[in-house]
């Protein structure tokens, strides 16, 4: 068909990208050009191809779907439907300043309904003055007094089984790497997220939260002990009395945080 849509899948999740792929297969006016798995790869394909559409979703494992706006080509911009599974309180932004969001899960109906939406503007040739509000919603997310930049500073968010929850960073005892992924223990439960400890670390950085070995970050204002052995080495004693052993690489820079 001349002058079809031309679409991007963003999405870390096959099984996800496969089900936007599936629906778009029924509607003729959109054709998918490329999917993505990854930010710098979205990145990358937009400012490539150039497509007239990004169905992106909002928690990449290397990056958010904000970031990948960033850094794309702004001449250029896509019109943007998000996919996400924030809660109510990110959705409100949603409605203010976005064209469209899906809100994982979400039926068909209403995936068919956003659609309808693109199309109509497309062919009405009214799509460019939506440029304005994804620069007007980057510029929310980013003002530290105002919506999701207030949650990040406070809250760590958790992506797992289709959803995103947060949890309060003060609220985390320590994490440890496992393989490709991080184990972030509270009080509560352990929570396991693909993503690296260097990257948690930066994200915690305004907290007292400091690495003390290569697989291991801790909560130093919950500490309970500090034990030095006769060889010199240095383990510390969390408040439940779980035991740690701080590397050589990292203990100048422990004893010096915590004045030792």
């Amino acid at each position: 068909m001349a002058n079809t849509i031309k679409a991007i899948i963003i999405d870390d999740e096959f099984l996800a990208r496969k089900r936007v792929f599936n629906l778009l297969n029924e509607v003729k006016e959109i054709d998918v050009v490329d999917e993505c798995s990854s930010g710098k790869e979205a990145i990358s394909k937009i400012n490539t191809t150039k497509p007239d559409l990004v169905f992106l979703d909002i928690k990449l494992t290397d990056m958010t779907g904000f970031d990948i706006l960033k850094e794309i080509d702004q001449n250029n911009m896509p019109l943007v439907i998000f996919i996400t599974a924030f809660d109510e309180f990110a959705l409100k932004a949603f409605d203010f300043f976005a064209f469209d969001y899906l809100l994982k899960p979400f039926k068909d109906e209403r995936f068919f309904q956003s659609t309808n939406r693109v199309i109509d503007l497309f062919y009405s040739n009214k799509s460019q003055g939506l440029n304005n509000k994804i620069t007007d919603l980057l510029k929310y997310i980013e003002n530290p007094n105002q919506g999701f930049s207030e949650v990040k500073q406070t809250k760590l968010a958790i992506k797992a089984n289709g959803k995103i929850s947060f949890i309060n960073k003060e609220d985390i005892k320590y994490i440890l790497a496992s393989g490709y992924y991080a184990e972030i223990f509270t009080e509560q439960k352990k929570h396991v997220l693909r993503e690296s400890l260097n990257s948690l670390l930066e994200q915690l950085k305004s907290f007292k939260f400091q690495r003390i070995h290569r697989s291991t970050i801790i909560n130093i204002s919950l500490i309970k002990e500090v034990l030095y052995s006769n060889y010199g080495e240095i383990d510390v004693k969390m408040q439940d009395e779980k035991l740690f052993r701080i590397s050589k690489t990292y203990k100048k820079e422990f004893q010096k945080k915590m004045g030792i």
